[in-house]
């Protein structure tokens, strides 16, 4: 596994690229190796600022991928250089591609169950050979009942669409119970998949702009975890890397 590097309190990956992570997945895809693959942006960030118990959650995942200008802003502070946006919305569609050419079968589990189902079509019939082994919405009265559920689909793949910190938090707690190898938190990315979220238009995503796109979409949402997120975000890092800078000076003799 690729050495991860210190966000504050947090350690990520630092991948420049999104092919060098779907290199690392093929390879995983091919062994069965297991893997819980969160991605980090600073919402997540703020949230395990204020839970050291989900904190610890990202800390445990085998990989944490950049999400987001926020935290590629913020981890440049700590001397980790993130090239490429790793966001989820436009890496999974990739890997999807890799779990169709490697037979692994999907499992989708998040937003309502009219949403995952079109989710499950659309995806289908944008990557062929793609198997999808079965849909729930994210809202159940019994985890046991959809581990077992998902279990008995034989998925391999699980993609889980409950948003921060419920999706991380599901995996974290389940992972010595559930059966598919991988198991990947996704964010929004069930409701972008069934259309009925509309993504930024390219151009805003080139610029690292999705999150206004998203803003204006749904103001009173957004206008909190988007504006003053990100402040809260920025004075963390910098906050932190300055008590680090200064238990690293050492004292005058």
């Amino acid at each position: 596994m690729y050495e991860k590097k210190q966000l504050g309190t947090i350690s990520m990956n630092q991948f420049k690229r999104k092919q060098e992570f779907i290199t690392v997945f093929c390879n995983a895809l091919r062994e069965r190796k297991p893997m819980n693959l969160y991605f980090l942006n600073d919402h997540g960030y703020n949230i395990a600022q204020k839970d050291p118990d989900y904190g610890a959650v990202l800390n445990r995942a085998d990989y944490l991928l950049n999400d987001g200008i926020g935290v590629k802003l913020g981890a440049k502070l700590w001397g980790i250089d993130l090239d490429e946006n790793l966001n989820g919305t436009d890496l999974i569609p990739r890997l999807l591609d890799q779990c169709a050419a490697h037979h692994c079968s999907v499992y989708l589990l998040g937003s309502t169950q009219e949403t995952v189902r079109a989710a499950a079509q659309k995806l289908i019939a944008q990557h062929p050979n793609l198997v999808i082994a079965g849909t729930h919405s994210g809202y159940f009265d019994s985890e046991q009942s959809i581990v077992e559920a998902i279990n008995h689909s034989n998925a391999e793949v699980l993609l889980v669409g409950m948003g921060m910190p419920l999706q991380e938090q599901f995996i974290d707690r389940n992972a010595a119970t559930l059966k598919p190898h991988f198991r990947i938190a996704v964010g929004g990315f069930i409701d972008f998949a069934s259309g009925i979220k509309p993504r930024a238009p390219k151009i805003m995503r080139r610029l690292n702009l999705e999150w206004l796109f998203r803003m204006a979409l749904e103001p009173r949402r957004m206008w909190k975890r988007n504006v003053i997120g990100h402040a809260q975000f920025f004075a963390k890092v910098i906050w932190l890397k300055w008590n680090h800078k200064e238990k690293r000076v050492p004292p005058h003799s």
